[in-house]
């Protein structure tokens, strides 16, 4: 296809757009594709119009709402001061038609500039103003959602604005900066920093475009020798100057030396050049590592000593998750770093397009989760979490043939719907080391060729015939589980499966490796590559895998950070959606909803303490208390048996058993012990909810206490029992009553004083105790019972307030806050799915607590030990990982 065929699909799509764009309700795909039929002739296009039906059906309905700010009230900062001058929109006008010309939706473009883009250039200082100044901010995005459109949009409107000296710091990898580098390229310095290809691309198709100046390139990082040879001066240019560089001790120093020898005055410092600095993925080089050059104590010292030569400077930290390492991970800062990079001015929380294929969708929406997800039960046996470099693999495990033969199958189904021309990529992530990737990437490519073979040879076949092969029965197999509901028969897809192999090429990605994956290539060419990529950490940090179909990663981290990172498959599938899988171990689908939730809690928390007047101060330190904040601080603090005391906030959570003891006597105590409270009534009135509880309002706080108090725990479980019950006593001054909820699902006929039982999986159960999956007890809308007619209309209100919430619907945070009292729920499991466990009854307890009392913690004392015992391994050692540029 040739870059004209291209540009008119890209104008059809514009014109769709355009046609539809401010209709509230979406348009059908028949009015679509008859509008597509009419513009297509107009524009002289003559090909297939069914991707280009597709993506328009995809972006047309696409929203975006607009980000919230955290800021300290108290500060002497104006924000409004982008409105009182009058400030030239050239970059900024220039990026919103490249943006345009890449068929993004117009309110998204005007959320992206005209309000992100602007609230947060107001939160950074007037570049032209006087004395000396430093503003410090965070933004907290979504992984893989959009956050380099988002800081690309920011740069523009600072550069139309005054600032000069722009630093854009982009990860620990080469590929990562490259990728970066070709992205600014295109979005604001207009021109391809490839040396053998100085062509105008991008912003700079636009005549007369006034291009930046740079001294990185798509190959070469910051170098002070080439600097050095140049001569340049900051002052020498009249237009701004931008850097891409690596979060590499190496490189920063290096621009340190050049920045005080050829710029600084006569105290050393930089007075008269206004200095932005972009911190992507502000979590990078985070991990505690000895790696003298990717330490995180040591990187982060270095920006600040950068930071430090300029008397007038702004430093933006983008992170993908509200845990940053600058709230919950003192280690990766010196003193001095910490205070100079904390976002003591702003917090600023993205929101994400209403298109955006994330966390929710794949973990927490049941219906969409359950087809999404595949669970890998049988890796271990072939390349366990534990392996050493150099480990010999055999084998792969069925599991990942299955997920490869899926690939094969959607790869057709794209190019079925007219996506042959896009790129459609599988990711396999189960090592950290390269030599172990290599030895995947071996046994994939045997695989990919017999299935070449295979197909070859009986793609055109009566299925009579291919059935007996053995690959085109897997073929068949992964079509007949996944896709039979693609809208394509077997026959349809069988015959497409050919084209599936003419451009698919598998990769090994890491620092280390001789091929590159290089879409950009297969592009200028018209191409879509099917690539297969194999790689550890460099497939972990901000690489993003186009076209992601098909992922499979058996890693064993418990760090927020690097967990959400791994998370590749998040993203936009315009058009393909409904075929992409996600390959996860048990375990990490589990941490993975647990991350999902809490995430989202903490971004909530955002808009909450904006409204109470609240500081990014108040944030960090919320954030730092946060119960699940105990684990990133474990992995990274604690050694061996060693204790720490750290303080706990348990405002606005749910917290619950979810580590059961199977022990039949502990548990019928437990059981004896709820009759005999419930006899009591807790010392309050029950009443019937009608529903599937038994509601006690206004219990003493103390019985509440005394109760789980008595409750016996899971060995490795007392300790957060004991957290939970010294958190009500903290509140009880405030809050000397709660809520009891009996929660049963039916009437048990035994007795008038046994709760029937809720069933739960307990695949991974043994006598030894049982995590529940996804780390969660109380199913979704419990909290609502014996909430009266008022505080269910008041959460209502709340969620129709929340611009985060799609369905508009009450979540249970909603119904917490509107409680606005302690809520002490009871339940009885039984588990299922392991007959070793049939029929046991296993009671287990969840406590709510009102939100709103940041300030009010509790001191706790815990180690690695009880934490890996409660919640499995923590992480890979990071240490050992092979994956990092030297």
């Amino acid at each position: 296809m040739t870059t004209t065929q291209n540009d008119k699909e890209k104008g059809i799509i514009a014109a769709l757009i355009t046609a539809f764009g401010d209709r509230e309700d979406p348009p059908s795909r028949t009015e679509i594709q008859d509008k597509a039929k009419e513009i297509a002739p107009i524009l002289g296009y003559h090909g297939d119009l069914n991707d280009v039906i597709v993506t328009a059906e995809t972006i047309i309905p696409s929203r975006m709402n607009a980000g919230v700010s955290l800021v300290d009230i108290e500060a002497a900062h104006d924000e409004d001061w982008i409105r009182k001058r009058e400030i030239s929109s050239t970059y900024a006008d220039a990026y919103a038609d490249y943006l345009r010309s890449e068929n993004w939706h117009p309110t998204i473009i005007n959320t992206l500039l005209n309000d992100d883009g602007a609230k947060i250039l107001g939160l950074l200082q007037d570049p032209t103003s006087e004395g000396t100044w430093n503003r410090r901010g965070l933004v907290i995005g979504h992984v893989q959602s959009g956050k380099t459109a988002n800081y690309m949009g920011v740069i523009a409107k600072a550069a139309d604005a005054g600032y000069r000296f722009i630093i854009v710091i982009a990860g620990i990898h080469n590929n990562l900066r490259k990728q970066t580098q070709e992205r600014i390229d295109e979005g604001f310095i207009g021109r391809s920093s490839d040396p053998s290809n100085r062509v105008n691309i991008g912003v700079g198709l636009n005549t007369g475009y006034p291009h930046p100046a740079t001294l990185t390139n798509i190959n070469d990082d910051f170098n002070e020798n080439t600097a050095a040879r140049m001569g340049w001066q900051l002052n020498d240019f009249s237009k701004p100057i931008i850097l891409v560089i690596k979060k590499n001790v190496r490189t920063l120093d290096a621009l340190h030396k050049w920045l005080k020898a050829m710029n600084a005055q006569g105290d050393g410092r930089i007075s008269d050049v206004p200095m932005l600095m972009i911190d992507d993925e502000a979590d990078n080089a985070s991990i505690n590592t000895n790696k003298d050059d990717i330490n995180p104590t040591r990187t982060n010292a270095a920006i600040r000593t950068i930071l430090g030569l300029f008397t007038k400077s702004c430093y933006v930290g983008y992170t993908a998750t509200p845990f940053a390492n600058i709230f919950i991970n003192p280690d990766a800062y010196d003193p001095e770093a910490r205070e100079e990079l904390f976002p003591k001015d702003f917090i600023f929380s993205l929101d994400a397009p209403s298109t955006y294929f994330g966390p929710d969708k794949v973990f927490l929406d049941v219906a969409t989760s359950g087809v999404v997800l595949g669970r890998i039960d049988d890796c271990e046996e072939y390349l366990p979490f534990s392996h050493k470099n150099g480990t010999p693999v055999t084998e792969l495990p069925p599991s990942l043939y299955r997920a490869l033969n899926q690939f094969i199958v959607a790869r057709a189904i794209r190019n079925l719907r007219g996506q042959a021309r896009k790129h459609c990529s599988m990711l396999i992530n189960v090592s950290r080391f390269v030599s172990v990737q290599k030895e995947v990437k071996g046994f994939i490519s045997l695989r990919v060729e017999k299935l070449h073979e295979a197909v070859k040879a009986n793609y055109m076949m009566t299925e009579e015939v291919s059935a007996k092969n053995y690959y085109m029965a897997g073929l068949r197999a992964a079509f007949d589980g996944e896709y039979a509901g693609s809208g394509y028969s077997w026959e349809e897809v069988k015959k497409a499966l050919l084209e599936v192999f003419e451009h698919l090429r598998t990769y090994v990605v890491n620092s280390k490796s001789e091929e590159v994956l290089n879409y950009r290539k297969y592009e200028r060419d018209g191409i879509g590559l099917t690539a297969i990529a194999i790689g550890g950490l460099s497939l972990s940090r901000g690489l993003t895998i186009e076209g992601l179909t098909i992922s499979y990663m058996y890693r064993n981290t418990r760090m927020y950070d690097t967990l959400m990172q791994m998370g590749r498959w998040f993203g936009y599938r315009p058009g393909f959606e409904d075929i992409c899988r996600v390959y996860l171990p048990e375990g990490s689908i589990n941490w993975y909803s647990h991350i999902a939730r809490a995430s989202e809690e903490l971004r909530q928390q955002i808009r909450r303490m904006r409204k109470v007047g609240l500081s990014p101060k108040d944030f960090g330190l919320y954030v730092q208390s946060h119960p699940d904040s105990l684990l990133v601080t474990a992995a990274n603090k604690m050694r061996g048996g060693e204790r720490v005391t750290l303080n706990q906030n348990f405002t606005g959570k749910l917290v619950e058993s979810t580590l059961l003891p199977l022990d039949t006597r502990i548990n019928a105590e437990n059981e004896f012990l709820i009759e005999e409270y419930w006899r009591k009534q807790f010392g309050g009135v029950i009443q019937d909810t009608s529903q599937k509880s038994w509601f006690i309002p206004d219990v003493d706080v103390e019985i509440i206490e005394e109760f789980l108090t008595r409750f016996k725990s899971h060995k490795d479980a007392i300790l957060p029992k004991s957290w939970a019950v010294e958190y009500l006593q903290a509140i009880a001054g405030q809050f000397p009553k709660g809520d009891v909820l009996l929660i049963s699902k039916g009437r048990d006929e035994e007795s008038n004083f046994r709760l029937g039982v809720q069933y739960r999986t307990a695949k991974d159960a043994t006598s030894d105790g049982w995590r529940l999956s996804g780390y969660r007890l109380a199913s979704r809308g419990d909290e609502k019972l014996g909430l009266n007619e008022e505080q269910l209309s008041q959460a209502e209100a709340l969620a129709a307030e929340d611009e985060k919430s799609k369905s508009k619907k009450p979540s249970d945070f909603h119904y917490r806050v509107v409680r606005n009292k302690p809520l002490l729920m009871l339940h009885v499991l039984e588990p299922t799915e392991n007959s070793d466990f049939a029929g046991c009854r296993v009671p287990a307890w969840g406590i709510s607590y009102p939100d709103g009392l940041y300030r009010t913690q509790i001191e706790v004392v815990a180690n690695r030990v009880w934490v890996e015992k409660m919640y499995g391994a923590l992480d890979d050692d990071p240490d050992a990982e092979d994956d990092y540029d030297e």
